[in-house]
Protein backbone atom coordinates (compact mmCIF):
# COMPACT_ATOMS: atom_id res chain seq x y z
CA UNK A 1 0.00 0.00 0.00
CA UNK A 2 1.16 3.52 -0.80
CA UNK A 3 -0.27 6.70 0.71
CA UNK A 4 0.24 9.86 -1.34
CA UNK A 5 -0.79 13.10 0.35
CA UNK A 6 -0.88 15.80 -2.32
CA UNK A 7 -1.54 18.40 0.36
CA UNK A 8 2.11 18.12 1.41
CA UNK A 9 2.99 19.95 -1.82
CA UNK A 10 2.44 23.67 -2.34
CA UNK A 11 -0.16 23.97 -5.08
CA UNK A 12 -3.48 25.65 -5.85
CA UNK A 13 -5.15 22.45 -4.64
CA UNK A 14 -4.56 23.60 -1.07
CA UNK A 15 -6.61 26.75 -1.71
CA UNK A 16 -9.47 24.78 -3.26
CA UNK A 17 -9.46 22.40 -0.29
CA UNK A 18 -9.49 25.33 2.15
CA UNK A 19 -12.53 26.75 0.36
CA UNK A 20 -14.53 23.51 0.50
CA UNK A 21 -13.85 23.31 4.24
CA UNK A 22 -14.68 26.97 5.01
CA UNK A 23 -18.18 27.33 6.48
CA UNK A 24 -18.38 30.92 5.20
CA UNK A 25 -17.95 29.67 1.61
CA UNK A 26 -19.75 26.31 1.78
CA UNK A 27 -23.30 27.76 1.34
CA UNK A 28 -22.36 28.64 -2.26
CA UNK A 29 -23.21 25.22 -3.71
CA UNK A 30 -21.99 26.03 -7.21
CA UNK A 31 -18.58 27.09 -5.90
CA UNK A 32 -18.43 24.01 -3.65
CA UNK A 33 -19.17 21.65 -6.55
CA UNK A 34 -16.74 23.49 -8.83
CA UNK A 35 -13.96 23.19 -6.29
CA UNK A 36 -14.61 19.46 -5.95
CA UNK A 37 -14.41 19.19 -9.73
CA UNK A 38 -11.14 21.17 -9.80
CA UNK A 39 -9.66 18.93 -7.12
CA UNK A 40 -10.73 15.90 -9.14
CA UNK A 41 -8.90 17.29 -12.16
CA UNK A 42 -5.73 17.89 -10.16
CA UNK A 43 -5.78 14.40 -8.68
CA UNK A 44 -6.52 12.84 -12.08
CA UNK A 45 -3.42 14.59 -13.43
CA UNK A 46 -1.28 13.33 -10.56
CA UNK A 47 -2.53 9.76 -10.94
CA UNK A 48 -1.92 9.97 -14.69
CA UNK A 49 1.81 10.27 -13.97
CA UNK A 50 1.82 6.69 -12.61
CA UNK A 51 0.15 5.10 -15.65
CA UNK A 52 1.94 3.51 -18.61
CA UNK A 53 2.47 5.22 -21.95
CA UNK A 54 3.71 4.27 -25.38
CA UNK A 55 5.04 6.31 -28.29
CA UNK A 56 2.82 6.53 -31.34
CA UNK A 57 3.36 8.07 -34.74
CA UNK A 58 1.11 11.04 -35.50
CA UNK A 59 0.88 13.53 -38.33
CA UNK A 60 0.92 17.26 -37.62
CA UNK A 61 0.07 19.91 -40.25
CA UNK A 62 3.81 20.09 -41.06
CA UNK A 63 5.29 16.62 -40.62
CA UNK A 64 5.11 13.27 -38.89
CA UNK A 65 6.35 12.94 -35.33
CA UNK A 66 5.94 10.73 -32.28
CA UNK A 67 3.86 11.39 -29.20
CA UNK A 68 3.17 9.41 -26.04
CA UNK A 69 -0.31 8.10 -25.37
CA UNK A 70 -1.82 6.07 -22.56
CA UNK A 71 -1.58 2.35 -23.14
CA UNK A 72 -4.95 1.86 -21.47
CA UNK A 73 -7.39 4.26 -19.89
CA UNK A 74 -8.27 3.66 -16.25
CA UNK A 75 -11.78 2.71 -15.21
CA UNK A 76 -13.45 5.42 -13.13
CA UNK A 77 -15.77 4.29 -10.31
CA UNK A 78 -17.60 6.71 -8.03
CA UNK A 79 -19.85 6.39 -5.02
CA UNK A 80 -23.24 8.10 -5.31
CA UNK A 81 -24.14 10.84 -4.60
CA UNK A 82 -21.33 12.69 -2.85
CA UNK A 83 -18.73 11.60 -5.37
CA UNK A 84 -20.40 13.05 -8.47
CA UNK A 85 -18.80 16.55 -8.61
CA UNK A 86 -15.40 15.09 -7.68
CA UNK A 87 -15.84 12.34 -10.29
CA UNK A 88 -16.57 14.97 -12.95
CA UNK A 89 -13.04 16.30 -12.56
CA UNK A 90 -11.59 12.86 -13.30
CA UNK A 91 -13.90 12.43 -16.25
CA UNK A 92 -12.80 15.79 -17.66
CA UNK A 93 -9.27 14.41 -17.97
CA UNK A 94 -9.96 10.74 -18.72
CA UNK A 95 -12.80 11.67 -21.03
CA UNK A 96 -12.91 8.38 -22.95
CA UNK A 97 -12.64 6.14 -19.88
CA UNK A 98 -15.22 3.53 -18.94
CA UNK A 99 -17.09 4.42 -15.76
CA UNK A 100 -19.05 2.70 -13.03
CA UNK A 101 -21.27 3.73 -10.14
CA UNK A 102 -21.94 2.39 -6.66
CA UNK A 103 -24.81 3.26 -4.35
CA UNK A 104 -23.29 2.77 -0.89
CA UNK A 105 -23.93 4.69 2.29
CA UNK A 106 -23.50 4.39 6.03
CA UNK A 107 -26.49 3.61 8.20
CA UNK A 108 -26.47 6.08 11.06
CA UNK A 109 -27.19 5.16 14.67
CA UNK A 110 -25.69 2.69 17.08
CA UNK A 111 -22.11 2.20 18.19
CA UNK A 112 -20.99 0.41 15.04
CA UNK A 113 -21.00 1.69 11.47
CA UNK A 114 -23.03 -0.41 9.04
CA UNK A 115 -22.68 0.03 5.29
CA UNK A 116 -25.68 -0.36 3.01
CA UNK A 117 -24.98 -1.09 -0.66
CA UNK A 118 -28.02 -1.00 -2.94
CA UNK A 119 -26.71 -0.40 -6.46
CA UNK A 120 -23.68 -1.22 -8.58
CA UNK A 121 -23.05 -0.86 -12.31
CA UNK A 122 -19.50 -1.27 -13.59
CA UNK A 123 -17.66 -2.53 -16.67
CA UNK A 124 -15.21 -5.43 -16.65
CA UNK A 125 -12.41 -4.64 -14.17
CA UNK A 126 -10.08 -7.59 -14.79
CA UNK A 127 -6.44 -6.43 -14.93
CA UNK A 128 -7.53 -2.79 -15.25
CA UNK A 129 -6.23 0.31 -13.52
CA UNK A 130 -9.25 1.31 -11.44
CA UNK A 131 -9.79 4.66 -9.72
CA UNK A 132 -12.35 4.50 -6.90
CA UNK A 133 -13.54 8.07 -6.31
CA UNK A 134 -15.15 9.16 -3.03
CA UNK A 135 -14.51 12.51 -1.29
CA UNK A 136 -14.24 11.12 2.26
CA UNK A 137 -12.17 8.22 3.57
CA UNK A 138 -13.55 8.06 7.11
CA UNK A 139 -13.83 4.58 8.66
CA UNK A 140 -12.85 2.87 5.40
CA UNK A 141 -15.75 0.42 5.72
CA UNK A 142 -17.68 1.72 2.71
CA UNK A 143 -14.54 1.39 0.59
CA UNK A 144 -14.01 -2.21 1.69
CA UNK A 145 -17.66 -3.09 1.10
CA UNK A 146 -17.53 -1.43 -2.33
CA UNK A 147 -14.31 -3.22 -3.32
CA UNK A 148 -15.73 -6.60 -2.30
CA UNK A 149 -18.65 -6.02 -4.66
CA UNK A 150 -16.40 -4.67 -7.43
CA UNK A 151 -14.29 -7.83 -7.39
CA UNK A 152 -17.28 -9.76 -8.71
CA UNK A 153 -16.61 -7.94 -12.01
CA UNK A 154 -12.91 -8.84 -12.09
CA UNK A 155 -9.77 -8.19 -10.07
CA UNK A 156 -8.03 -4.92 -11.01
CA UNK A 157 -4.33 -4.77 -11.81
CA UNK A 158 -4.13 -1.82 -9.40
CA UNK A 159 -6.67 0.13 -7.38
CA UNK A 160 -6.29 3.87 -6.84
CA UNK A 161 -8.42 5.14 -3.95
CA UNK A 162 -9.02 8.84 -4.56
CA UNK A 163 -10.25 10.80 -1.53
CA UNK A 164 -10.30 14.52 -0.81
CA UNK A 165 -9.55 13.95 2.86
CA UNK A 166 -8.75 10.83 4.85
CA UNK A 167 -8.61 9.81 8.49
CA UNK A 168 -5.74 7.82 10.02
CA UNK A 169 -8.27 5.23 11.17
CA UNK A 170 -9.62 4.76 7.64
CA UNK A 171 -6.14 4.42 6.17
CA UNK A 172 -5.26 1.79 8.77
CA UNK A 173 -8.51 -0.10 8.15
CA UNK A 174 -7.77 -0.32 4.42
CA UNK A 175 -4.22 -1.41 5.12
CA UNK A 176 -5.54 -4.26 7.27
CA UNK A 177 -8.45 -5.37 5.09
CA UNK A 178 -7.60 -4.77 1.43
CA UNK A 179 -5.69 -7.64 -0.17
CA UNK A 180 -5.19 -6.32 -3.72
CA UNK A 181 -2.47 -3.83 -4.77
CA UNK A 182 -3.68 -0.30 -4.03
CA UNK A 183 -2.64 3.30 -3.53
CA UNK A 184 -4.46 5.87 -1.41
CA UNK A 185 -4.45 9.38 -2.84
CA UNK A 186 -5.62 12.31 -0.73
CA UNK A 187 -5.22 16.06 -0.31
CA UNK A 188 -5.18 15.85 3.49
CA UNK A 189 -4.63 13.21 6.15
CA UNK A 190 -6.78 14.71 8.90
CA UNK A 191 -6.49 14.40 12.66
CA UNK A 192 -8.98 11.71 13.65
CA UNK A 193 -12.55 10.41 13.69
CA UNK A 194 -14.89 11.76 16.35
CA UNK A 195 -17.39 9.70 18.35
CA UNK A 196 -19.88 9.87 15.44
CA UNK A 197 -17.20 8.59 13.04
CA UNK A 198 -16.92 11.96 11.27
CA UNK A 199 -13.52 13.18 10.10
CA UNK A 200 -12.01 16.01 12.19
CA UNK A 201 -11.47 18.75 11.07
CA UNK A 202 -13.21 17.39 7.95
CA UNK A 203 -15.64 19.41 5.88
CA UNK A 204 -19.11 18.09 6.66
CA UNK A 205 -21.34 16.06 4.35
CA UNK A 206 -20.10 16.55 0.77
CA UNK A 207 -23.35 15.23 -0.68
CA UNK A 208 -25.53 17.62 1.31
CA UNK A 209 -23.23 20.55 0.57
CA UNK A 210 -23.34 19.77 -3.15
CA UNK A 211 -27.02 18.99 -3.59
CA UNK A 212 -28.94 19.88 -0.42
CA UNK A 213 -29.84 18.00 2.73
CA UNK A 214 -31.45 14.59 2.30
CA UNK A 215 -34.39 13.31 4.30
Amino acid sequence: MNLINLGDQNSIANQFLAEVRDISIQPDRMRFRKNLERLGEIMAYEISKTLTYQSHSIETPLTRTTAKRLNNLPVLITVLRAGLPYFQGFQNYFDQADAGFIGAYRKEGGEEIKIQLEYMATPDLKNKEVILIDPMLATGKSFIRSVKELLSNGTPHHLHIASLIASPEGVQYLRQNLAIPFTIWTFSLDEKLDTRFYIVPGLGDAGDLSFGEKL
